[in-house]
């Protein structure tokens, strides 16, 4: 079995492509996707969250949800935005957001791999997230979000995709975000079989992100295949990938926020957090520069940390990845905060709202403190991957998003 192969996509017709492309299903929120969709009956918010098309207040994991995806998905093929590909093919695909630009293959991706860990994850799972997907999958018979995988680049793939890109693309569009979408159709048999054998050539890849969907993948083909093996033989025993090289990726740091001093006065905080970091007043907002320093902001006031290098276990690949650091150094033994997964003093801001979001939270009183953090390496996540291990909840934002709706993989195969 293949670690990657081609596959007849599911995708818009050229002129109808901006009208379908979407934002990741799990970007969004309801009510933002019902606003995103409305008067655009061909956005695939339609089948990523349908539950847009149903009445408010209609819990999103309740099987009807699920149907009406499928109905919307029939209903786009029905009426021709949507096309199936003649024959198997890979495709390219490149994301641009502002001068950073990256350039990955689309394929599917082997559940036998994933399931031996030759595809290795760094997060845990949540049951209802992945029961989500798993139930999302089986209802469309398809495959409607890829998964984001990464490898450790390899010239001759570049020089592949960098020849396909000189062609002419079938889809070149700006999504609403700014973000550009270029999709090219790889579909000469010889390039193909050349990219096949370059990714079986290799030891591994990673997810970066889509663990729910690829886990949710592999337990829909252990369904079909009755608990036996994935055969190879298949379409769900593959799952929908886009696959870029780890020299291209942009990772954004991942901030924390958090409701309340535990019981301490701001001056009793301060003094508990330079047991464990040197504290310094900022007079602007911090970004650290490089791993080991923090920025927080407390009571209308930046503040740089530093950890004592002490602190840090060297040999550690998780403990000693700096969202690791903040948790075992200063979130857990002064704010009390021992399961962040479940905590609802804690939250998460993404790097692409900025540093001015944290300030915000804080300075408006619904939160006490906020840290901002230097952005996990992709050779850290790789590192943790190596070893089985996994990260801790939030440890990494990536940017550009793919985006939903350009192409899809379909069960039947």
């Amino acid at each position: 079995m293949n670690l990657i192969r081609p596959f007849r996509g599911l995708r818009p017709r050229p002129e109808h492509a901006a009208e379908v492309v979407a934002p990741p299903y799990d970007v969004l929120d309801t009510r933002e996707a019902r606003e995103r969709a409305a008067g655009r009956p061909w956005s695939f918010l339609h089948i990523s969250k349908p539950e847009i098309d149903l009445p408010e207040g209609t819990d999103p994991y309740d099987p009807a949800v699920y149907r009406k995806g499928a109905e919307n998905l029939q209903r786009m093929i029905e009426e021709g935005i949507l096309m199936r590909e003649e024959r198997p093919c890979y495709y390219v695909y490149r994301l641009q957001m502002g001068e950073h630009v990256q350039t990955g293959l689309v394929a599917v991706a082997s559940v036998a791999d994933y399931e031996r860990n030759r595809i290795r994850r760094h997060e845990f799972t949540r049951p209802e997230k992945e029961d989500d997907r798993v139930r999302q999958i089986d209802a469309l018979n398809a495959q409607t979000g890829p998964v984001f995988l990464t490898y450790r680049h390899r010239q001759e793939v570049d020089e592949i995709v960098a020849g396909v890109c000189k062609g002419e693309p079938l889809y070149d569009l700006t999504a609403d975000d700014g973000v550009r979408h270029t999709f090219w159709v790889m579909a000469d048999e010889m390039q193909q079989a050349r990219i096949t054998g370059l990714f079986d050539a290799m030891p591994c890849l990673y997810i970066a992100d889509g663990h729910h969907r690829s886990a949710a993948a592999a337990r829909v083909a252990a369904m079909r295949n009755g608990g036996q093996p994935p055969s190879g033989e298949h379409g769900w025993d593959y799952f929908l990938s886009v696959i870029f090289p780890d020299n291209q990726m942009k990772i954004l740091d991942y901030n924390r926020v958090v409701k309340d001093l535990n019981g301490l006065s701001p001056e009793a905080f301060l003094s508990r957090v330079a047991e464990a970091f040197r504290v310094e007043p900022a007079a602007e907002a911090v970004r650290p520069a490089r791993t080991g320093e923090f920025g927080m902001y407390l009571a209308g006031r930046w503040y740089r940390l530093t950890v004592h290098p002490d602190r840090v276990p060297a040999d550690d690949p998780v403990g000693r990845l700096d969202v690791s650091v903040l948790a075992d150094q200063l979130i857990e033994p002064v704010l009390g905060i021992a399961d962040p997964r479940r905590d609802k003093r804690i939250d998460f801001v993404g790097g692409i709202r900025g540093l001015g979001e944290l300030e915000r939270r804080v300075d408006e009183g619904g939160w006490a403190v906020a840290f901002s953090l230097f952005p996990t390496r992709l050779e850290e996540l790789m590192a943790v991957a190596d070893a089985g291990e996994v990260m801790p909840p939030k440890s990494t934002w990536f940017e550009p998003k793919l985006a939903d709706g350009l192409v899809s993989h379909v069960l039947d195969e």
